[in-house]
């Protein structure tokens, strides 16, 4: 009796141990499979959010960030930040200083023709120099929804500005719009401290690309001879600093005709022509200088806020801060375009044979 008892229960000890056995291998493996689908998913996930650019397609860069209306419109703290970015670029292991390029529209509907077109050719241009480059693109609010997309999809870090007041065909004619653009274009550089070498490109420039190394090697102020084509006329017409070595001594203007020789209103260093605005470059710094306020009296108060007429006014006046390039300036690494269309010819100027009978 005895003996069948001790049986019994020594089979529901094993029965036990075998359930229990039984039940701890199903929570290793539930726990394990859990583990693994976790570890799974896991692995497509990027480490971090700032590591976003890791698994970003090939050729979007940083330059793609800044394509949205809201970077245009963003702080100090966000321009640098984006521009930090390009500050990697290094010439033997100093920083590149970072290179504005200011371009300015006109709003007239000849103009609007060309533009599109115009854009695109310098875009083509600016994305062969080095980084770090800043492309600033100023024009009517009309046009802005066009130039936008065209901006898009340069692959250029660009900021767009733009602006309500309206010119009329003379004040456009006069110059007053551009003026009116570039203190745009200086007064946004002005409000983030852009830290940077500022150029103004007109769109029928052509540019030597080694012309963009030289503008880096500006402290202060730097000018270049520019020579300037027109479609209107068979001649060009050359500006620029007369130099010794890297110093500037002067400013002279000379018309050469198509066949080589000089024609009438050359001019010499002491005639102080006027500047051509394509023909110099300069700090960012002097905008936001203590030393500019000083320049103007107080019953002046225009003239201190008037950021393009300053900068003009120093290149033109004080030789010490201004920088020659390329050395001694004997040599034309810019050259501008006028690509004012000519003027319809009017009715009384008709031939008799043009006339309609």
């Amino acid at each position: 009796m005895g003996s069948a008892m001790d049986h019994v229960g020594a089979a529901g000890g094993r029965a036990k141990k075998a359930s229990g056995g039984s039940q701890l291998w199903k929570k290793a493996l539930l726990h394990s499979s859990l583990c693994f689908v976790m570890g799974f998913f896991t692995g497509f996930a990027p480490s971090s959010v700032s590591d976003w650019r890791s698994v970003a397609p090939a050729g979007v860069g940083s330059s793609h960030v800044v394509k949205t209306p809201q970077v245009i419109a963003s702080g100090a703290a966000m321009d640098r930040s984006l521009l930090a970015r390009d500050a990697a670029a290094r010439i033997g292991g100093v920083p590149r200083p970072l290179l504005v390029v200011v371009t300015t529209t006109e709003s007239t509907p000849t103009a609007a023709g060309e533009r599109a077109a115009m854009l695109t050719r310098m875009a083509h241009t600016l994305r062969l120099v080095p980084p770090p480059l800043l492309w600033v693109v100023v024009e009517a609010a009309p046009d802005v929804p066009a130039t936008a997309k065209l901006l898009r999809d340069t692959g250029i870090l660009y900021r767009h500005l733009t602006y309500k007041e309206n010119f009329t065909a003379a004040e456009v004619a006069a110059g007053k719009e551009r003026h009116h653009q570039r203190n745009t274009a200086l007064e946004h550089i002005e409000r983030h401290r852009l830290a940077a070498i500022v150029h103004f490109a007109g769109l029928g420039d052509v540019y030597e690309l080694r012309f963009f190394d030289q503008l880096r090697q500006i402290s202060t102020f730097g000018a270049w001879p520019v020579a300037r084509m027109s479609r209107n006329e068979r001649k060009v017409v050359i500006q620029g600093p007369a130099c010794s070595s890297s110093k500037v001594l002067g400013w002279f203007s000379r018309d050469l005709m198509s066949n080589g020789t000089a024609g009438t209103g050359g001019g010499t260093a002491a005639t102080s022509p006027e500047i051509d605005v394509h023909g110099f470059a300069f700090n960012s710094s002097v905008l936001w200088d203590p030393e500019r306020w000083g320049r103007y009296p107080t019953s002046e108060p225009d003239k201190s806020q008037d950021s393009m007429r300053f900068v003009q006014q120093v290149v033109s006046e004080d030789y010490s801060k201004v920088k020659g390039i390329p050395p001694d300036c004997l040599e034309i690494m810019v050259w501008g375009v006028d690509t004012t269309p000519p003027p319809a010819p009017s009715s009384s100027q008709q031939t008799p044979g043009n006339k309609r009978r």
